[in-house]
């Protein structure tokens, strides 16, 4: 219920506004997103770099209706490519990339040729690319699209959501050698016929979907805040014998910055999910309805640096 309200009022422009006016929302704002310009994720990224965490930056904004809104998203990830490298932040730095704003929804082609051109650079820069995933009425589209780019750019990233019906059949599919995977729980209304709907059935899934990927061929990206999940990804590297070089943690900017920090400490390579731009509304309600106890998350991070 609490999930269905926070989607609800993600798509709400009256409550975004009240949010907006808010007077404590700039405060949280500035802990879970790292800025608006390019500089801003610039400067967030040296800093986790030089505290030994791995980055994926996201450039929000998913409301693409135009070819020259998509074109707009391509040519900042051009340019965040470039100052990362200028600023010798790759390969520890890279990039994440929704299609919906490379223009998926009206020209799959289109968005096509952004994604490979933002992969080109990407590969210039000494990085690569990771394809967000959105609803599952992407998600064929989405998973098309990955494997032209994989044609030319093997390393191009996955994400897979565990709430979806479908992944465990897609983790096998995607858990061959140099497949780079990152698996999530999702954070999108789906109905019950495509998805999961209760938490539980939600971590049991992720947990089956990350033992398809530990033991697959694949470099699993477990992307999680859950101290279970966490706890279990750690069980499945020492029973499927996987070093820290061969998967990794994610977690998003500003929370839990103490667990990025031990287990980054541990020799685990922990990557920093870090947002930017003006769209950050969308992007913090997604966050809370992926799972509801992620409240808790950001309020303990509002409060604390644990």
């Amino acid at each position: 219920m609490l999930r269905s309200v926070i989607l609800a009022a993600s798509r709400s422009s009256q409550v975004e506004r009240l949010v907006a006016t808010a007077p404590y929302t700039r405060d949280v704002v500035r802990r879970f997103v790292a800025g608006a310009a390019t500089d801003d994720a610039l400067r967030a990224t040296r800093g986790l770099v030089d505290d030994g965490l791995a980055v994926t930056l996201d450039h929000l904004g998913e409301d693409t209706v135009t070819p020259e809104q998509a074109v707009a998203t391509r040519d900042e990830y051009l340019t965040l490519l470039k100052m990362l490298a200028a600023a010798g932040l790759t390969p520890a730095a890279e990039v994440s990339v929704k299609l919906s704003a490379l223009g998926q929804m009206f020209d799959e082609q289109l968005a096509y040729d952004n994604a490979r051109a933002i992969c080109a650079a990407a590969d210039a820069a000494g990085t690569t690319v990771t394809l967000d995933m959105e609803d599952h009425t992407t998600t064929d589209s989405t998973l098309e699209v990955l494997s032209r780019l994989r044609k030319d750019f093997p390393s191009t990233g996955a994400v897979l959501q565990s709430y979806l019906r479908r992944t465990e059949s897609d983790c096998r599919e995607l858990a061959s050698a140099g497949s780079r995977v990152r698996l999530c729980k999702g954070a999108y209304k789906e109905p019950e016929s495509v998805a999961y709907q209760s938490a539980r059935e939600v971590d049991r899934s992720y947990v089956r979907c990350m033992n398809i990927l530990m033991s697959g061929d694949g470099y699993p990206m477990l992307a999680t805040h859950d101290p279970r999940m966490i706890a279990i990804g750690e069980d499945r590297a020492r029973w499927f014998d996987r070093g820290p070089e061969r998967f990794e943690f994610q977690m998003l900017y500003g929370i839990r910055p103490e667990e990025q920090a031990r287990l980054a400490g541990e020799g685990y390579t922990v990557r920093t999910y870090v947002p930017y731009g003006d769209e950050w509304y969308g992007y913090l309600m997604r966050r809370l309805a992926e799972r509801p106890a992620n409240l808790v998350f950001f309020g303990r991070a509002l409060l604390s640096k644990k």
